[in-house]
């Protein structure tokens, strides 16, 4: 009985660490899913699968308009903000209104100033011009928002809407203290894309054949224009193909491009 119980506990332990987040040295192959805010519409549904997969992610958060509620970044989704903390999931600046980069313009004394578009927030839908300080104090205000509602500092990273950007945008947002953070070709998860012509099976299908080792993944809580939604169909069974596959996930403090930038602008004490 007492070899029995021995093998049964050796057994248990087993599961246990398969069933445990692998620590970073046991990760060979890592990717990096990051989500966008959006209407939300999904969020409640991404959160039950990653916390079912125990998989961490990196949120990048603006304050857009939601299906319910006050905005993404509004009071009616601050709990839903600091679950995620709790759980923990990290999260950085998408530019408070979602602004949009659209051309860059060079000013006579030589500095430059940006064309943007916001899609969310009293300046919604029209081009403004804005100087580089404007534009830090967007990425920031969406920074403090998330301070705000999960009770942790986020990562000193950003998302441009759209991955929209010019060299001239990336040197003002590093001068704020603020790196950029895009998404691999294959990465690209295709849920904003068109159900009629992209179907969830095909990105699927495409993301399971195409994902590499340290590529950064993205998608969306909500896509208004999306008619068949992406997660409920494609999340679950992407995570468990790609760990068959033999792919670990990590947030993105732990990326390698990104590690040395975050640790050298940790709060004192971090």
């Amino acid at each position: 009985m007492r070899r029995a119980n021995s093998r049964c506990a050796g057994w248990l332990a087993a599961l246990l660490l398969v069933l445990s987040p692998a620590r970073a040295q046991d990760c060979p192959r890592p990717l990096y899913l990051t989500f966008d805010t959006g209407h939300m519409g999904v969020a409640e549904h991404v959160a039950e699968v990653l916390r079912r997969q125990r998989v961490h992610v990196t949120f990048f958060a603006a304050d857009e308009r939601t299906r319910v509620g006050d905005g993404s970044l509004g009071m009616r989704w601050a709990a839903w903000w600091r679950k995620r903390a709790g759980e923990g999931h990290e999260f950085a600046s998408h530019t408070l209104d979602h602004v949009y980069w659209r051309a860059d313009l060079p000013q006579p004394d030589g500095s430059v100033k940006f064309r943007v578009r916001a899609s969310a927030g009293a300046q919604a839908d029209r081009d403004q011009v804005w100087t580089a300080a404007q534009y830090c104090a967007a990425i920031e205000a969406a920074s403090a928002r998330l301070q705000q509602l999960t009770g942790r500092a986020p990562l000193p990273l950003f998302r441009a809407p759209g991955g929209k950007t010019s060299p001239a945008l990336l040197a003002a947002a590093r001068q704020c203290g603020y790196q950029h953070v895009g998404w691999a070709t294959a990465g690209f998860l295709g849920d904003e894309l068109p159900s009629e012509t992209y179907p969830n099976d095909a990105l699927l299908e495409k993301a399971l054949r195409n994902i590499r080792a340290g590529d950064v993944l993205m998608a969306h809580l909500g896509i208004w224009s999306r008619r068949d939604p992406w997660a409920p169909a494609v999340l679950e069974p992407l995570i468990v193909g790609l760990r068959a596959r033999g792919f670990c996930f990590r947030t993105l403090r732990e990326h390698p491009d990104y590690r040395a930038w975050i640790a050298g602008r940790a709060p004192a004490g971090k």
